[in-house]
């Protein structure tokens, strides 16, 4: 089995000893993505909804580094801190799907987040549109 790790500059350098994507057979794992700006490393904000943005922002960059976009999605995970935000962060999440195709998904409540301030947070695995890795 080939696996080719994906390293994106947009997103945020990863926050332990993890990669922040890795293709393999086909698939395309990212791992859990905080909210936070690429360029400083801090989170984005205080807000649910900017906080979703920019992880969805960084979810698609690592995609597109890898060779395919949010519509190869096939599962996410999408961790909110307080379950009373899950609407707002729900309706920023539909928003990059215009197309109308959701992937499967859950979401949970957790305790929190490894960066303090973060909210929400997300993982998924794709898969490739022209699996050549």
């Amino acid at each position: 089995m080939s696996v080719q790790v994906i390293s994106s500059n947009k997103s945020a350098t990863p926050v332990g000893a993890y990669s922040q994507a890795v293709v393999a057979n086909g698939f395309v794992f990212v791992s859990g993505l905080p909210p936070l700006d690429p360029a400083t490393g801090q989170v984005v904000s205080d807000d649910v909804a900017e906080q979703t943005h920019r992880c969805m922002q960084s979810l698609q960059g690592i995609l597109e580094d890898a060779g395919c976009s949010l519509n190869d999605l096939v599962k996410v995970v999408l961790y909110l801190t307080d379950m009373e935000t899950f609407s707002t962060a729900n309706a920023v999440y539909q928003s990059y799907f215009p197309s109308g195709y959701l992937p499967a998904r859950t979401t949970p409540q957790i305790g929190r987040l490894p960066k303090p301030g973060a909210k929400v947070g997300v993982d998924a695995i794709a898969v490739l549109p022209n699996p050549q890795r």
